[in-house]
């Protein structure tokens, strides 16, 4: 029974994709970008360096946080790559000149401050971060 218990936990957790569902963080983007939701793998193009837009067309500049439980649940779930694997691939796209380094932030308010003020620009926050200024997207 206890296994029983436990599967339809893990199953409750799990999204429509197969991975776990963004339970201590939110994708945050500034106003001026159009769609108020985004698919994982668009997320992940984005934070990859492999398109500058998302589906709808609009422009977008990623926000990284430097770490905590959000990065990490992001990093895991969205991007699937360790901190260290994705610093080294971005670095290799600003080395052959296919990309730059996206900012980078220690907390949530400076990261919630700078996507508010810049257009285009998209990020994550914890879950319980205020998130003022902001569009809060849904992940589909």
């Amino acid at each position: 029974m206890k296994k029983l218990g436990l599967i339809v936990m893990l199953a409750a957790c799990v999204g429509a994709s197969g991975r776990l569902a963004a339970a201590d963080m939110q994708v945050i983007a500034n106003p001026s970008v159009k769609s108020a939701a985004v698919s994982v793998d668009e997320l992940k193009n984005v934070f990859l360096g492999n398109t500058s837009s998302l589906a709808d067309g609009s422009k977008v500049e990623p926000v990284l946080a430097e770490s905590g439980a959000a990065h990490d649940e992001f990093l895991k779930d969205v991007v699937g790559k360790s901190g260290p694997a994705l610093k080294n691939h971005l670095k290799t796209l600003v080395f052959t000149g296919k990309g730059s380094m996206p900012k980078s932030f220690a907390g949530d308010a400076e990261i919630v401050k700078y996507v508010a003020k810049t257009p285009g620009a998209i990020g994550y926050v914890s879950a319980s971060a205020a998130a003022d200024g902001v569009k809060k997207m849904a992940l589909k």
